[in-house]
């Protein structure tokens, strides 16, 4: 009794966590303008799949865990069985929305803004949760996951006060190839995309910036060429935050939910006829649980942004900051941090002069260039270059 109390509390706790966590991500980026941009609509969606995945399957997995009983019959159920499955899955394929996404703005910064509209996010969104709903759902009701081909936990030969999640060999196979091991294995690729390119802007840019640096100060022309390479360094590093920021997140993903698919996948390869009766797959299975309570404290530890409204709205009792306005910082200051602070998970919102700013910058630099050696002329086209990227995304980010 003392450590099924225990195990109670844990899950109790863990529960709570992942309700509380992700009703948090929701409002900071609601109430938080820093966190207000088309791409975050992903984080969002994730967090809403968390957040329900808190409310409508944990408490019932706490209480097969605890109990070993389903009291709540068998058609809620297979209710309770599908919901899971739609959730993980929706999960899953948000996380590979959020991967391609990432990848279009480091590979494609010019056309990213033209390409990522708000009607191809909400078409993104929309085919997510269809095709989650479509995979989990319909199988489940038809009977398509059982050896036997009846539906689950129905029927005279049902055991009473049991919910068992059935397996056969083509649901597992299709289910776990399609809904998990496809998708990470995109995401894996995108991601080592995204590396080696981040690398090699990094590579480009340190060894740009001393040459500009030093040319200009020899010639004592102003320091135009160091702020702009300043810019670009800057926003170099915004995009490989962001990027490394999301690849933590899908790598959570992946520590808490791999075990379970592998397990999931053996146990369907064997046609076992009730997963819950293995002592394992309950430990994995909840580990890949955790992950819905692990993401908000992930966005909070990565990312200032989700910091700062995470302490806005512990702090205050309304969302939108009423009784907070006196603890603002001025203008200049505010100013100053969302210039030089970290940017938002996916998106860099940056003071409204940047655009007039930077194209200043960009015509006095090819200016320049143009009364420069043939040397100098070859580094600073590399930085005009990057330059006009970073004036395109900052134009996307305004």
């Amino acid at each position: 009794m003392l450590s099924t109390a225990l195990l109670g509390v844990l899950l109790s706790l863990l529960i709570l966590l992942t309700i509380s966590g992700n009703v948090l991500v929701c409002l900071a980026v609601c109430a938080s303008r820093r966190l207000r941009c088309l791409t975050n609509c992903f984080i969002v969606s994730l967090a809403v799949t968390d957040l329900l995945l808190g409310l409508l399957v944990l408490p019932f997995s706490a209480l097969l865990a605890l109990t070993d009983e389903w009291p709540l019959g068998p058609i809620f159920c297979n209710f309770y069985i599908s919901m899971d499955v739609m959730l993980c899955t929706a999960s899953i394929l948000t996380l590979l929305t959020i991967s391609v996404d990432r990848y279009l703005a480091v590979t494609m910064p010019l056309r990213y803004s033209s390409m990522v509209l708000p009607w191809r996010v909400i078409v993104a969104m929309v085919s997510v949760w269809t095709v989650s709903l479509a995979v989990s759902f319909l199988p489940i009701q038809m009977g398509w996951n059982t050896v036997n081909g009846t539906v689950q936990n129905s029927g005279p030969e049902a055991a009473k006060n049991s919910c068992r999640f059935e397996l056969n060999r083509p649901y597992v196979l299709t289910d776990s190839l399609l809904t998990f091991y496809l998708p990470l294995m995109a995401m894996c690729w995108t991601y080592l995309q995204i590396l080696r390119i981040a690398r090699a802007q990094a590579k480009r840019i340190l060894s740009a910036r001393p040459a500009c640096v030093t040319t200009y100060n020899c010639r004592n022309r102003p320091s135009t060429s160091t702020t702009l390479v300043s810019n670009v360094t800057a926003v170099a590093l915004r995009e490989h935050k962001a990027t490394v920021t999301l690849a933590v997140v899908i790598g959570a993903f992946v520590v808490c939910w791999l075990p379970y698919f592998i397990l999931f996948t053996v146990l369907g390869i064997m046609q076992h006829p009730d997963p819950h009766t293995v002592p394992a797959y309950s430990i994995v299975l909840w580990l890949g649980y955790a992950n819905s309570a692990l993401n908000p404290i992930l966005y909070g530890a990565l990312n200032r942004d989700f910091r700062s409204a995470y302490a806005r709205l512990l702090s205050c009792k309304s969302p939108i900051y009423n009784g907070c306005r006196s603890r603002h910082p001025s203008p200049t200051v505010t100013a100053a941090r969302e210039h030089l602070s970290e940017v938002t998970l996916l998106c860099g919102h940056t003071p409204s002069t940047c655009r007039a700013g930077l194209a200043e910058q960009d015509f006095m630099l090819q200016e320049m260039s143009s009364r420069t050696t043939t040397t100098t002329t070859t580094n600073i086209q590399f930085v005009n270059g990057t330059a006009a990227t970073d004036v395109n995304g900052n134009e996307r980010s305004c």
